[in-house]
């Protein structure tokens, strides 16, 4: 694994119905109902190389996850993105990329005392890399196992990072703050901000990779 992959998918042109999140690049179509999702969806699958993706049907939208980490991302995924988006538009599905995000779990530890054997075997989830347990099925969050500084004390737990395209997260920032929440920390934006809810719970909005600049490792 490496950042070949999802840089030259960032950089590529002809891909902006898609946004790389944690869990790879993924695109939302929105069509006119299920039935039309579902024949949309059956259209993608006839696509060479879909064997590895995920797809999941709701009332009117068909959302496409390419890999289930963005670490996976190869080069031939673009020609790929590409090809599932000319699909969607014989069909006059419409991508939408504000419905796209991805919500994970992130379990702080400290070194040696990660526990992704339990959250794997209490959740059914799968190894998709060696610091994270995914759904099987390709719907539920991701956990993620976030190893901290012996150093520090451990200030929480648990938080959730929310993934989202880079031109909406301010929208969905504002939005938070609006029904009540609060920046703790937006020193590594536009990569990241830290909100928490008015009783001290802690999220995260994440746009990076999504063309935002990653955050430099604390020294």
């Amino acid at each position: 694994m490496s950042e070949q992959g999802w840089r030259a998918f960032l950089a590529a042109q002809d891909v902006d119905d898609w946004v790389v999140l944690h869990g790879g690049a993924t695109a939302v179509f929105r069509t006119g109902s299920l039935v039309e999702a579902a024949h949309l969806a059956e259209a993608v699958t006839r696509v060479p190389g879909t064997d590895a993706a995920v797809l999941t049907l709701t009332a009117g939208t068909l959302s496409v996850r390419l890999t289930r980490d963005m670490w996976s991302l190869e080069e031939h995924h673009i020609d790929l993105a590409r090809a599932i988006s000319a699909v969607a538009r014989d069909q006059r599905a419409v991508a939408d990329r504000a419905a796209v995000d991805e919500v994970q779990l992130a379990i702080a530890a400290k070194p040696g005392a990660i526990a992704l054997p339990f959250w794997r075997a209490v959740l059914g989830y799968s190894a998709a890399a060696d610091d994270n347990a995914v759904d099987p099925l390709g719907y539920g969050s991701v956990v993620w196992m976030q190893e901290l500084d012996e150093a520090k004390p451990l200030r929480h737990a648990m938080h959730l990072d929310v993934s989202v395209a880079r031109e909406h997260a301010e929208a969905r920032i504002a939005a938070a703050l609006a029904a009540g929440g609060r920046i703790v920390d937006d020193s590594d934006a536009p990569s990241s901000w830290i909100l928490s809810d008015p009783a001290g719970n802690r999220v995260c909005i994440v746009s990076w990779p999504d063309g935002a600049k990653p955050a430099q490792p604390e020294t």
